[in-house]
């Protein structure tokens, strides 16, 4: 999508609610950014969201995602349009959903697993 704002989130939970079984719950963890948070958004009764805290990137895994595909193939470029950003990052999304491995690897929060 080429925006991040309410519309976009609400199609991204009405995607989300159709995909979960019959029965089940899920549970979106998100930041609290504005279109998460708007009362606007008619959240399914299958999806519950859970907010971070304020001001916590570092319990964000998704943030470490973005990070790993800017440093190993968004950085240091100029793109000549929006149509050359949107297939550059759906290519870096391609390279990196071939390595499952390196998400989990990413994603994992070693404190997490402390208890």
């Amino acid at each position: 999508m080429p925006f991040c704002d309410t519309a976009a989130m609400q199609a991204h939970l009405e995607e989300i609610s159709e995909t979960v079984d019959p029965g089940c719950q899920a549970v979106l963890i998100l930041d609290r950014a504005g279109w998460h948070t708007t009362n606007r958004l008619n959240v399914p009764d299958n999806i519950t969201l859970m907010p971070l805290p304020p001001r916590s990137p570092e319990l964000n895994p998704v943030e470490n995602i973005w990070q790993y595909l800017r440093q190993n193939w968004l950085s240091n470029r100029v793109f000549s349009g929006y149509d050359d950003i949107v297939a550059h990052c759906c290519e870096a999304w391609r390279e990196l959903i071939e390595r499952q491995w390196q998400i989990m690897s990413i994603g994992r929060r070693t404190s997490a697993h402390e208890f």
